[in-house]
């Protein structure tokens, strides 16, 4: 399977990147062994492998020919390559795509070197880090598209300006594969990639970094998310993110029993979900749940799950103070990014994902030992549960 092949098939691919070392972050695991590392990525489910050739990042062009000798995955060869003849080492050494990042090359090298690169049967992943840059590869017609959120003029990363470039790249490149590359090391992280637009993002430090390389990517790639709603107290929001939930949710509605003062802090590896009836408000949560509003219920049966005022995902969820013998399977058969909400506990929540494969899970009630005060002990059981 080709590269861009591999990161359009359905899910959120990712792609393990190889690296010794970084020029922002010194060394990071200089003994790995590229062959090893290939093949432990494609156990781990890597949809590609990127690695680093430059001497700067520790890397070789014998990195790449080990990894190819190792693994059948797709390969990118990643440095900063300027000619054909990079290109053509590229290929000879078994690469399946080559970076080019935009930064460094005029839009006529860009184009020729993109010309090159699909004469010598390689995909080319075109590198932007801005809104001008994005522009220059759109009108390039590169495809697929790298969004890095690091600036490498300062090593700066900025994951809400790679989030906001990608929500554009994904209404103006309808059909082209989106990459979110950077300053990603959590599943909600790479979760607020995939919901923004992006078709798979592109993780190297946190692999590098982790005692298991492989294990880390297998955990960042691993669905269904779990959230946790209905938080009140922000000691209830530190032990559900020490439990590792991905999501947290405030509920902001009166009538609610689990009515939150406010979206509370949560730390950057997760995202805040603001729960609505009705309308919603302007919170500065990462997402909102919303749902329609029922006569003399708190909030109706189901709902959705927006980002930025656009649905990301379907919330399927039980009536208010309901029970539903046929939930499950109702939820089993619907169709898209589920997040599946409904008394789900510790107890149960395992047999519900087996059953429905959603994207997420939700719990509220069945976490608490008083309305809106969180059960630690329980908390900490579904997560473990749940993943």
């Amino acid at each position: 399977m080709r590269f861009r092949e591999a990161l359009a098939q359905p899910g959120l691919a990712a792609i393990a990147e190889f690296k010794r070392r970084s020029p922002s972050a010194g060394d990071l695991r200089p003994e790995a062994d590229a062959a090893a590392t290939a093949r432990a990525y494609e156990t781990a489910g890597a949809a590609a492998m990127s690695i680093l050739v430059d001497e700067r990042f520790g890397g070789t062009w014998g990195d790449l020919r080990a990894a190819r000798a190792s693994a059948g995955l797709p390969l990118l060869a990643k440095g900063f390559f300027s000619s054909e003849a990079d290109l053509r080492t590229a290929r000879e050494a078994g690469a399946d795509a080559v970076l080019l990042i935009l930064r460094d090359l005029a839009d006529t090298e860009a184009a020729e070197l993109m010309r090159a690169a699909e004469s010598l049967g390689l995909d080319a992943l075109v590198e932007v880090h801005d809104a001008a840059e994005l522009d220059r590869a759109v009108q390039l017609g590169a495809d697929p598209i790298g969004i890095n959120a690091r600036d490498l003029s300062t090593f700066a990363i900025d994951r809400r300006a790679q989030l906001d470039l990608v929500a554009q790249s994904h209404k103006v490149t309808e059909g082209r594969v989106i990459v979110a590359e950077s300053g990603i090391g959590t599943r909600a992280q790479g979760a607020a990639a995939e919901l923004a637009g992006a078709d798979a993002i592109l993780v190297g430090t946190v692999l590098m970094r982790a005692p298991d390389p492989a294990r880390k990517l297998a955990e960042l790639s691993s669905r269904p998310l779990v959230k946790v709603c209905g938080l009140t107290r922000q000691e209830d929001v530190d032990v559900a993110v020490e439990a590792g939930a991905d999501l947290l949710g405030f509920i902001l509605v009166n009538a609610s029993p689990r009515k939150a003062p406010q979206v509370l802090p949560v730390p950057d590896e997760v995202l805040s979900v603001a729960v609505f009836v009705g309308e919603p408000e302007v919170t500065g949560a990462d997402l909102v749940q919303l749902y329609e509003r029922a006569d003399g219920r708190v909030r109706g049966r189901d709902g959705v799950l927006l980002r930025e005022g656009e649905e990301v995902a379907r919330v399927v969820d039980l009536p208010w103070e309901e029970h539903d013998e046929q939930h499950l399977d109702r939820a089993a058969a619907a169709e898209g990014r589920i997040v599946l909400a409904g008394r789900l506990g510790p107890e149960n929540v395992r047999a519900a994902i087996e059953a429905v494969q959603p994207w997420a899970v939700d719990a509220a009630s069945r976490l608490e030992r008083e309305p809106g005060i969180k059960d630690h002990a329980r908390v900490r059981a579904f997560v473990a549960a749940a993943k």
